[in-house]
């Protein structure tokens, strides 16, 4: 019997690193469960270090399109997942029946210092979202 898949989007200001990251992660981990997508409300371009933490990680998000939110792709979501204050606060009003959640990520991308410094932020951010969305999936009713 073939299950349908929850649909995730996950939204940004920008789209370039956290809603990539989680779009990424969910669609390696949740691949049986899940059809993950990202957008912003506004569209930045994706983050070359945000592809290269989670190339090192063993999941290529080069591929993935920075994109601004949609009515369609919200009206096709099951879930959408904010994360970020910004994203939180300007979210477009929801169609009925699609959940919502919040995740207060710190942006890497505003990280300071040495390249070794901004590349530890984002590791760290990519590690965070891993938990996070495998907190999510292993959730997710079968």
């Amino acid at each position: 019997m073939h299950q349908r898949k929850t649909k995730i989007l996950f939204l940004c200001t920008g789209n370039s690193c956290r809603s990539q990251m989680a779009e990424g992660w969910a669609n390696h981990l949740g691949r049986d469960r899940v059809e993950a997508m990202s957008a912003g409300i506004e569209a930045h371009g994706k983050n070359p270090r945000a592809i290269a933490v989670m190339r090192e990680a063993g999941v290529d998000i080069s591929h993935q399109e920075s994109t601004r939110v949609t009515p369609e792709m919200l009206a096709s979501a099951d879930l959408v997942v904010t994360v970020c204050g910004h994203a939180d606060e300007h979210c477009p009003v929801l169609p009925p029946g699609v959940q919502k959640k919040h995740w207060p990520l710190e942006d890497p991308a505003k990280a300071t210092g040495t390249e070794d410094e901004i590349m530890k932020k984002f590791r760290a951010t990519r590690d965070e979202v891993k938990g996070r969305v495998e907190n999510l999936i292993g959730g997710l009713k079968p």
